[in-house]
């Protein structure tokens, strides 16, 4: 398969699959924990830690964009407890989990479908905070999500974002090899399913309906940000709770950072 714009909508096909499965990031929130945001207590992940409140400040009365981060997850709690929210995401399906929490629990929230890449739809300095869990990796350049962010903010206006340590993307896939705890690096930074993979393992992919993927460099990942415009703030690392590939076990190869624009 050739590298074009279709792997956007092939994309967009597997995420809205997977919300019809109900996967882990298509689950929505449950009432009690909507009724316990309301009362302030709440978290929000973009992490398998939740961000850090110094890092989230008073959000009450703020405007925030959940930028491709639908599924009925960050939205809806940042609604309830009083933020102006906006969720915008390339997946209609992952858009409605976010809308079923809305209805059901009366939040004033707006929902979006678009592209991660191209926020035209939103004014100049319009957020005063933008929160983008793990979804870079299914676009083939990250920078225009950087300089998308930057423009939509406010001065002082903050970027939560997290991503994978690009490592993750180095190892070969023989399965064979990871059930021996064996890491054989095959492939080089930054990565990109259509363009790395063999054609066999990507045909079969496409197949399977999986989205397709890309290893970022940690240049764009990080330097991206700082090329935009932004001061990174704050940097965490966490481990992989639930370990998938032989480097998991080793290093934490989940990023998250704050970036401000100021």
């Amino acid at each position: 398969m050739k590298e074009n714009s279709n792997y956007i909508d092939h994309n967009k096909a597997a995420w809205d699959k997977q919300a019809l499965a109900n996967v882990q990031w298509s689950q929505p929130v449950s009432q009690e924990l909507i009724a316990e945001a309301k009362k302030g207590n709440w978290e929000v992940y973009v992490l398998p830690t939740p961000i850090a409140k110094s890092w989230l400040g008073d959000i009450k009365g703020k405007q925030i964009l959940c930028l491709a981060s639908a599924g009925g997850q960050q939205a809806p709690v940042l609604a309830a407890a009083g933020a102006k929210v906006t969720v915008i995401d390339i997946s209609q399906e992952q858009l409605n989990k976010d809308r079923q929490v809305a209805d059901r629990d009366q939040l004033d929230l707006i929902t979006v479908q678009g592209d991660m890449r191209d926020l035209s739809c939103f004014d100049n300095q319009t957020f005063d905070m933008i929160i983008h869990p793990i979804s870079n990796l299914y676009v083939e350049d990250v920078n225009p999500v950087w300089n998308e962010c930057y423009r939509i903010l406010k001065q002082g206006g903050m970027l939560i974002s997290s991503f994978y340590n690009p490592v993750v993307f180095v190892h070969d896939r023989n399965i064979e090899d990871q059930n021996k705890g064996i890491i054989k690096p095959a492939y080089r930074i930054p990565y990109s399913d259509l363009g790395d993979l063999p054609k066999e393992m990507l045909e079969a992919k496409k197949n399977r309906g999986e989205a397709f993927t890309f290893g970022h460099s940690l240049q764009d990942l990080i330097g991206g940000q700082l090329k935009a415009g932004f001061v990174i703030k704050g940097y965490e690392e966490t481990f992989q709770p639930h370990p998938r590939f032989v480097i998991d076990h080793f290093i934490p190869t989940f990023i998250g950072t704050l970036a401000v624009k100021l």
